[in-house]
């Protein structure tokens, strides 16, 4: 892989950016990320990776220059938290500046590495980002790096429209220097799912949106409280993401069941495709927690939706474990199951515990030694490969 192709990848996660541009033929070479579990999950799968694990804003300018003395740079790809951040006076500072945001380094390692292009992945709600004196931060994002002397492009991309079993909306960033890039962002592949039913495809000249029971059922179904690992398929793959997806493996990692008590078993079998644990009847309601007798009246919309197997999944987030039900099966999704969901191989293997307690009850026991990325946050926080794979794909054209 010539020079001209390398790649450096910020604030790195799991590595799905890294793996969606190598797929497409990008010389991914060094990887940046604080999180040590991520870090294991990254060297675990890109072996010949240089993976850094440090805070960015303690990497000096002088070890920057030193990525830069080892070639040139064709892309930096990353995505920084925009979130206030500050570590010091920060109630004296608009916390939705990007500038008082990580965002600023990643600009650092622009202005000193020179790529030819950069491509940044954020939530869709910096579009429309307010600083308290009205300006958009997205306007101070874009013309932070025009300073540099990069033309940008910014749009919303769907994952389902590349591929992924997923409806996902993500704003993606993209930067060439002096705008030698034309097509910055790639076209949809497949059409794209709206509300109601599913659009008729022969008429768009798109393939149809992977569905969830396309993306997972083939994996060994699983009660609660299920699962080792390594485990073998029980089945042979049903259609070509699967097959895809399996990508020469003969077993499967990651594909434990959560442990569930009878009475959520319970529950989760009043819960029907396209309802979530509020629609269940009273005596099947969870409980107040530490008052096991008192059944709560809070009824959270969100957790334990079971979802419309021939349908694309609901974005999968960090936290997903307790989010979405099993179409078929009374659990939640196990890690393998959202990796599929996200579009990662079965060769990926995830590293670190599959969950962890909440942050603030770590801190307050000083448990810090936990505070990392469990598995289903690693994959819940990625850029889904296929989504990375065909912007890097785009993108290789033309440099």
């Amino acid at each position: 892989m010539g020079k001209n192709n390398r790649v450096i990848d910020l604030f790195a996660g799991a590595g799905g950016f890294s793996l969606g541009f190598s797929q497409a033929g990008f010389d991914v070479d060094t990887a940046i990320e604080c999180d040590s579990w991520a870090c294991q999950t990254l060297r675990r799968n890109h072996p010949r990776l240089n993976v850094i694990q440090d805070d960015i804003s303690e990497i000096s300018d002088a070890a920057i220059n030193d990525l830069r003395a080892q070639g040139p740079v064709a892309g930096i790809i990353g995505g920084p938290p925009c979130q206030g951040f500050s570590h010091s006076n920060i109630s004296k500072r608009d916390p939705r500046d990007p500038r008082n945001s990580l965002f600023i380094h990643f600009a650092r390692f622009v202005r000193i590495l020179s790529p030819r292009f950069f491509v940044i992945e954020n939530v869709p709600g910096l579009v429309k980002t307010k600083l308290e004196s009205g300006q958009l931060a997205l306007d101070i994002i874009l013309s932070t790096f025009r300073e540099l002397g990069y033309a940008t492009h910014h749009q919303l991309l769907r994952a389902e429209s590349f591929g992924v079993p997923q409806i996902r909306e993500r704003l993606f960033i993209v930067g060439s220097a002096d705008g030698a890039i034309r097509e910055p962002l790639p076209m949809p592949t497949h059409a794209r799912v709206d509300t109601g039913t599913l659009p008729l495809f022969a008429s768009t000249g798109k393939i149809g949106s992977v569905t969830l029971w396309e993306a997972i059922s083939d994996l060994p179904p699983l009660e609660a409280g299920e699962g080792s690992e390594p485990t073998s398929y029980t089945t042979r793959s049903a259609n070509g993401y699967q097959r895809t997806l399996r990508n020469g493996s003969t077993s499967v990692w990651n594909h434990i069941a959560m442990s569930h008590s009878r009475r959520v078993v319970e529950r989760f079998k009043q819960i029907t495709i396209g309802q979530s644990q509020s629609d269940v009847a009273l005596e099947h309601a969870p409980r107040v927690r530490s008052m096991g007798h008192l059944t709560s009246t809070k009824r959270y919309d969100q957790n334990n939706r079971r979802l419309d197997p021939n349908r694309p999944s609901h974005t999968i987030p960090a936290s997903f474990y307790a989010n979405f039900v099993h179409p078929f099966q009374h659990r939640n999704f196990t890690a393998r199951e959202g990796a599929r969901i996200q579009s990662f191989p079965d060769t990926y293997v995830f590293c670190g515990k599959p969950t962890v307690v909440s942050r603030k009850l770590l801190t307050r026991e000083g448990r810090t030694q936990e505070n990392f990325l469990c598995q289903y946050n690693q994959i819940g926080n990625a850029v889904p490969p296929f989504l990375a794979k065909a912007i890097a794909s785009n993108l290789l054209r033309q440099i």
